[in-house]
């Protein structure tokens, strides 16, 4: 902190002081009865003269973000959660004292209330001529940048409440947040699907590829894991009888940070029985266009400057031919196990001796071709060594009925035709847990109670995982995680 800011801050200490012994520091008993929206709207079509004939008189509250004392009248603007409205004060009307305090007690950034008259000023902006002022908190510490917005991104992310303060696009992008979810929950319930909770932490994780973080529970005195997806849980319940289930909830892994990823973060997963991955791949496509018409008001988007249209058929590419399209390695090369080690050296990969052929090309995929699919595309038959928990294909067993939907080089969305046979979802976890037995900290745990539950018998079903961060951050044109996450996790300060 610079001196004066030390000094900016002693100020207002000073002040608070001085309301401190008057018993006004920090008054609760002010009711506001209008956000700045409501009367931005209700008034937009009143002039000066119209607004002097009603006498509509309001109580707003915020915080102080403009202000411009002149003498006897004086004008400050107030934020609220929906937008801003300027007051005009004049000492005639509030009395001596509490204009006395707005001029040298007062600051940009206090909390204020404001009881008075709508009117519009000569040039027109609506404002509320102030009868009774009020200072409901102060504002020990002077707001960023002299109130220019907040561009640093490290300070952005550590005090968002700066952020969202003094950057009107931050608030928007957190609006459009809600709206999506909204939106997203919504058409699930309208297409029969019904909300649950399971979870988060579970003494088996499953339902994903990932390193799990572990806690421990006193009075049971057992290790539990923060969920790293709600997948088995949900499927258990239809083999309960609930043929349509979803959940919007957090899920937890234990990686690195990065543009697209956080350790924490949201997924909209949803379960349909009697229903395979073409059946999900059309309800994920109709969900994601649904959502974009209803908070954008169309189909059409622009991400990072590239157009992206929803309102087309999304097409559909299976894993190889992605390959084949996105990289230089003809079929050979792409299905001999030698060669593609090679190649992935190449790519400056680190292969482990326990991969397998799919592996292999699922890494490469990864590296070498997610970044190219910018369009919407499903693509489809991912590998079953990399596909634990969803169905073999009925006509190549080597590859699952499985997709991804990717926009922009990143994927949004993950989904398959479930894998409802017991045995073969027991042998295929005793293939992770021996893969997890050599090291590898992402392979799923043996779950023998869900096994058990399938034994009794799940219907045909087909699951999808949504990331919604991702798909706010399309949404919302931002391109890193971090702008769309209130609070993203960052490394400890020095």
């Amino acid at each position: 902190m610079s001196e004066e800011e030390h000094e900016l801050i002693r100020q207002r200490r000073a002040k608070l002081k001085i309301l401190a012994e008057r018993g006004e520091a920090y008054p609760n008993d002010f009711r506001r009865e209008s956000l700045a929206s409501q009367l931005q709207e209700r008034y937009a079509n009143e002039d000066k003269e119209s607004l002097e004939r009603l006498a509509v008189t309001t109580k707003v509250a915020g915080r102080v973000m403009l202000r411009r004392v002149m003498g006897k009248a004086s004008f400050v603007t107030l934020q609220d959660s929906s937008g801003a409205i300027q007051c005009y004060i004049r000492r005639d009307d509030v009395g001596d004292q509490a204009y006395q305090d707005f001029d040298k007690l007062w600051d940009l950034g206090d909390i204020v209330g404001v009881c008075g008259t709508m009117m519009r000023t000569n040039k027109g902006e609506l404002t509320v001529q102030a009868s009774e002022i009020r200072l409901l908190g102060k504002a020990l510490r002077p707001l960023p940048e002299k109130f220019h917005g907040l561009s640093d991104h490290e300070i952005k992310y550590r005090r968002r409440y700066l952020d969202l303060i003094v950057n009107e696009s931050t608030r928007h992008v957190f609006t459009q947040r809600s709206r999506i979810i909204d939106a997203m929950r919504d058409f699930m319930q309208s297409h029969g699907f019904l909300e649950v909770e399971t979870p988060m932490m579970q003494t088996i994780p499953g339902g994903a590829a990932a390193r799990p973080f572990v806690t421990h529970h006193n009075a049971l005195d057992i290790d539990l894991y923060l969920r790293v997806a709600p997948e088995l849980y949900l499927k258990r319940l239809v083999v309960g009888g609930f043929d349509r289930v979803f959940e919007i909830n957090r899920n937890f892994r234990n990686e690195g940070l990065s543009p697209k990823h956080n350790p924490e973060f949201t997924m909209l997963e949803f379960y349909q029985a009697f229903a395979d991955y073409e059946d999900a791949m059309h309800l994920t496509e109709n969900l994601i266009r649904s959502v974009a018409e209803r908070v954008l008001g169309s189909t059409r988007i622009t991400y990072q400057g590239e157009e992206v249209d929803f309102g087309v058929p999304i097409p559909r590419l299976t894993l190889f031919d992605a390959l084949l399209k996105h990289t230089r390695f003809d079929a050979a090369e792409l299905s001999d196990l030698q060669k593609l080690q090679a190649i992935a050296q190449g790519l400056e990969l680190e292969p482990n001796r326990e991969w397998g052929v799919g592996r292999f090309q699922m890494e490469i995929f990864d590296a070498a071709v997610e970044e190219h699919l910018t369009a919407p595309v499903f693509i489809t038959q991912y590998p079953t060594e990399v596909s634990p928990l969803a169905r073999r294909n009925a006509n190549d067993p080597d590859v699952t009925d499985r997709f991804e939907l990717f926009t922009c080089g990143r994927e949004l969305a993950n989904g398959f035709s479930e894998l409802n046979d017991p045995d073969d979802q027991a042998e295929r976890f005793r293939q992770q847990a021996a893969r997890k037995d050599g090291g590898d900290l992402e392979a799923m745990h043996y779950d023998a109670d869900y096994i058990e539950a399938l034994e009794y018998g799940m219907p045909p079903t087909a699951g999808v995982g949504v990331g919604v961060d991702r798909v706010v951050m399309l949404f919302t044109d931002c391109a890193s995680i971090r702008d769309v996450l209130l609070f993203p996790h960052m490394r400890p300060r020095k």
